[in-house]
């Protein structure tokens, strides 16, 4: 009897860097910047339809987002907006053959060429200058 004990990480072993890498990371984080992109996109539709109820109409639903927690999610739409931007532009460099180097011979053990130094540093970059950005628009928002 093999012992299964390792396959029963539930919804954390699926996010667990040490067992998928970076890459699992930054695969999850574009979904979850993509469905959340599109919850703002959805909001920001209806927030601009606003308008046609007329001057109070638009005011009163702008009151809700110049609040601390609609600040936030402001700031949480940016750092997603970055992440996803960046992220996607490493991606579609990897998918046309920039940065993964010329192709090998797959012997046992096989590590795939596009999960290279280079593409590692691509998500690493991607999570930075997200935080970097989330932060410039909370310094905006929150600023004197």
């Amino acid at each position: 009897m093999e012992n299964h004990d390792e396959n029963k990480e539930g919804i954390g072993g699926m996010i667990n860097p040490r067992r998928y890498g970076i890459e699992r990371v930054a695969y999850l984080l574009m979904r979850l910047s993509g469905l959340g992109l599109l919850a703002y996109f959805i909001g920001h539709i209806y927030e601009t339809s606003s308008i046609l109820k007329g001057q109070v109409g638009w005011n009163e639903f702008l009151a809700l987002t110049q609040t601390n927690e609609g600040h936030a999610i402001l700031a949480i739409v940016i750092a997603m907006c970055v992440f996803h931007t960046v992220n996607g532009i490493r991606v579609m460099l990897g998918h046309g053959g920039v940065g993964v180097g010329k192709p090998a011979r797959p012997d046992y053990p096989y590590i795939p060429a596009s999960q290279n130094a280079r593409h590692k540093m691509g998500i690493y970059s991607a999570i930075v200058l997200a935080a970097i950005a989330m932060m410039y628009g909370l310094a905006v928002m929150f600023g004197e």
